[in-house]
C-alpha cells in the first residue's frame, strides 16, 4: 500500500472528525477525486458510494451542469450578505421551491445547514405564539426521531437512540411520544396533547422515514393523524424533510406524496445536489402573517452570515433543473425495485432482523449491534463505501446510480453480512 500523501500525514493530527471516538475510530480514507457514484482514494482505489455523502449527492458527484452553474456564479457574485440585499439566484430558488411544495407554503428562509433550518422552524413556531400573546415553549416529537446535533435540535430528537443520551436532563424537556401508527397510538398522542395543550407550540416529525434514528418507516396515515391532531389542538405541524426531500422516498417530497400539508417544512441535504451547504425553512402564509407587524419586536430575529449564499443557490437551481429535465423521481422508483431484489437474500442470513426498502432507501436491520469498525473495513475491502450505524446497515445511493454499481453495493452488503460479526 502506498504511503499516504503529505497533506494527509501532516494535517490529520489537527482534525476532529464527526461521530467518531478518535482514539479507536478507523483512519479516514484520503479522497482525491469524486465522479458520478465513485470515490477515488489517494492510493488508487476506487469505491462505489452507497450513501451519497450523507444523502446529499442525489445526481452523483461532480455533475457538469451543477459544476458549470457554480463556476458561472463564481465569476460574477460569489456571495453577498442577505440583510438589506438580495440576488437573483436566491429569489429564483425561493420561487421554484414554493412551486414544488404544497399550496400555501410560500415564505422561504434560507440557512446553511439542516440543523439550523430546524432551529429556525422551532424559533418560528415559538415566536408565532409569542406574537399572538401566548407563551408556548414545548414541542411534541417522536421516539426514533432525529433532527440535528445543535442543542435545540437534540432536544426535539429521541435522546434514547444513542447519540445524544448523555445530554438528557441538560436540555429543554419536550414531549417525546410514540408515532401514532394505529388507533391506540392516536389515543396516546391525544392524551398528551390534552394534558399539555396550552404549553405546546407544535409537532415535529420526519415524514415517512426517520433517518438517523434507525431508518424507520411509517405510513402516510401517521401523517394524516398528526395533521388532524394539530388542527384539533391548534398547533403548528413541522415536517423535517432534510433527509426525505428531493426524491429520496420515491416522490419529490414526502409531504406531497402523502397529501398532507405541514405548516413549516425544512429542506437541506440534497438541495444543492451535494455540492455546497444550503438549507431552507419554508412556512405557510399564516405563519408569516403572525410576524407581519408594525412592532419591530415581532420580526424574526435570525440571520446566518452565509444564508442564501449565491454559489449554493446557483447549485440548488442547477439541481432543480436536473429534476425538471431528467427522470430523477422515476429513477428513485426504479431503485426501490432494484434494492428490494438485491437486498432480499439478506433476509435469510443469521442475525438479520428484517430488510425494508422505501424509494431509494434500502435497510438491513440486524438483531444486535455489530463491530462497526470491522463492518466498515470489510465494505471498503469489497469496493464499497457504506457506513452502518447502530444495528442498521443501509444504502442511500445517488438516484442516478447504474444497475451495475447498485449490484456491487447490494452484493457487498450480502458478502459482508455473510461473514462472522
Amino acid at each position: 500500500m502506498p504511503a499516504p500523501p503529505d497533506w494527509y500525514a501532516t494535517g490529520l493530527p489537527h482534525i476532529w472528525l464527526p461521530y467518531a471516538q478518535m482514539k479507536t475510530a478507523l483512519p479516514p480514507l484520503p479522497v482525491v477525486r469524486t465522479h458520478d457514484t465513485r470515490i477515488h482514494l489517494a492510493d488508487g482505489r476506487e469505491l462505489v458510494d452507497g450513501i451519497a455523502s450523507w444523502w446529499t449527492a442525489c445526481h452523483g458527484y461532480n455533475h457538469p451542469h451543477i459544476r458549470q452553474a457554480v463556476q458561472d456564479q463564481l465569476a460574477v457574485l460569489p456571495h453577498v450578505m442577505f440583510g438589506g440585499l438580495v440576488h437573483e439566484q436566491a429569489l429564483r430558488l425561493a420561487r421554484r421551491l414554493v412551486a414544488l411544495l404544497p399550496d400555501d407554503l410560500e415564505r422561504v428562509f434560507f440557512a446553511d445547514s439542516g440543523s439550523v433550518a430546524v432551529e429556525v422552524a422551532l424559533k418560528m413556531a415559538t415566536q408565532f405564539w409569542l406574537n399572538k400573546g401566548q407563551r408556548r415553549r414545548r414541542f411534541v416529537c417522536f421516539e426514533g426521531g432525529y433532527h440535528g446535533d445543535t442543542l435545540a435540535t437534540m432536544a426535539v430528537s429521541d435522546l434514547d437512540v444513542g447519540m445524544h443520551d448523555m445530554f438528557k436532563g441538560l436540555l429543554p424537556e419536550h414531549l417525546c411520544v410514540p408515532l401514532p401508527r394505529d388507533a391506540d397510538g392516536e389515543a396516546v398522542l391525544a392524551q398528551v396533547l390534552e394534558r399539555h395543550a396550552g404549553d405546546i407550540a407544535g409537532i415535529v416529525v420526519e415524514p415517512l422515514v426517520q433517518g438517523a434514528g434507525g431508518m424507520l418507516f411509517h405510513e402516510t396515515e401517521v401523517l394524516r393523524r398528526l395533521r388532524a391532531a394539530a388542527d384539533r389542538f391548534d398547533l403548528l405541524l413541522i415536517f423535517d424533510e432534510i433527509f426525505t426531500g428531493f426524491g429520496r422516498t420515491g416522490a419529490m417530497f414526502a409531504c406531497a406524496s402523502a397529501g398532507v400539508r405541514p405548516d413549516i417544512v425544512t429542506l437541506s441535504k440534497a438541495l444543492t445536489g451535494g455540492t455546497l451547504p444550503l438549507a431552507a425553512t419554508v412556512a405557510r402564509r399564516k405563519v408569516f402573517d403572525a410576524f407581519w407587524s408594525d412592532d419591530p419586536m415581532h420580526a424574526l430575529m435570525h440571520g446566518p452570515t452565509y444564508m442564501a449564499n449565491a454559489l449554493a443557490c446557483a447549485a440548488a437551481n442547477a439541481s432543480l433543473d436536473l429534476f425538471e429535465r431528467e427522470p430523477r423521481v422515476a429513477q428513485a422508483g426504479r431503485l426501490e425495485e432494484l434494492l428490494m431484489q438485491g437486498l432480499a437474500p439478506c433476509r435469510d442470513l443469521p442475525g438479520v432482523r428484517n430488510v425494508r426498502v422505501r424509494g431509494a432507501i434500502g435497510v438491513v436491520e440486524l438483531e444486535t449491534a455489530p463491530d462497526l469498525n470491522a463492518l466498515r473495513r470489510r465494505f471498503v475491502e469489497a469496493g464499497a463505501f457504506v457506513r452502518p450505524f447502530g444495528r442498521t446497515v443501509y444504502l442511500t445511493p445517488a438516484l442516478t446510480i447504474g444497475e451495475e454499481d447498485l449490484a456491487r453495493l447490494t452484493g457487498a452488503v450480502l458478502q459482508v453480512l455473510r461473514e462472522p460479526r
